[in-house]
């Protein structure tokens, strides 16, 4: 019972870190063996220090309840999900590619975007909080756990520096030109994912912008 209790994180009901790494090094073995892909999506809350400086760290456990019940919501059936941090969350997805891992990311966030109330001391507090996340699979993006958690890890922080409230796709550094474009049966691929999951082409390739504004150092576009 005390190594059980041990594996779930007690806000959430989620792996803990440690028994989600654990669950990780399993899963890339089999997907390895049956030669099948395996995503993740790195989550985290944006301008989180900011809700427990402003409100308290009860209200922040509150936050982190609500995108644990979200989180929960949409991704339960799909992936092995964990708390990884304070306020960072993983979801291992078995099987599933990377772009079906981009939309069910942006599933995520697009329902944490909208006001919410929240119990406070003396009432309630109605809060709009955001997630950002960053998507990476294997074997594209590395074959160990490590490498995958490290460009999920680096598709955040792209996300977060790019304004926050997004979803990056990870990327190849060293095979980026200074245009984006895409193949036919890519766009072709995109259109019919976007049709499926009910989510703009646009909010699709929004990230691919994001990305050239970051490699070249352009921090303010004109409207």
């Amino acid at each position: 019972m005390r190594q059980e209790s041990a594996d779930r994180d007690k806000l959430t009901g989620f792996l803990s870190r440690r028994a989600f790494e654990e669950s990780y090094r399993e899963e890339s073995l089999r997907s390895g063996k049956e030669g099948v892909n395996l995503s993740l999506i790195s989550m985290d809350i944006d301008h989180f220090k900011a809700v427990n400086d402003n409100h308290g760290h009860p209200l922040g456990d509150e936050v982190i309840r609500s995108v644990a019940d979200t989180i929960r919501s949409v991704a339960g059936g799909a992936g092995i999900i964990a708390r990884f941090g304070g306020e960072e969350f993983m979801i291992l997805l078995p099987g599933m590619e990377k772009e079906q891992s981009f939309l069910l990311a942006e599933r995520i966030r697009a329902a944490m975007d909208a006001p919410r109330s929240y119990a406070a001391e003396g009432g309630t507090v109605e809060l709009k909080v955001t997630v950002s996340g960053g998507v990476a699979s294997s074997p594209t993006d590395g074959r160990s756990p490590g490498d995958v958690i490290r460009k999920a890890d680096q598709a955040l922080y792209r996300a977060k520096a790019t304004g926050r409230n997004k979803i990056c796709i990870s990327q190849e550094e060293r095979m980026a030109t200074k245009t984006t474009h895409y193949t036919l049966t890519q766009l072709e691929r995109l259109a019919q994912l976007s049709k499926e999951e009910g989510i703009g082409e646009a909010v699709l390739l929004r990230e691919a912008l994001d990305d050239l504004l970051i490699k070249y150092k352009v921090s303010d576009v004109e409207s």
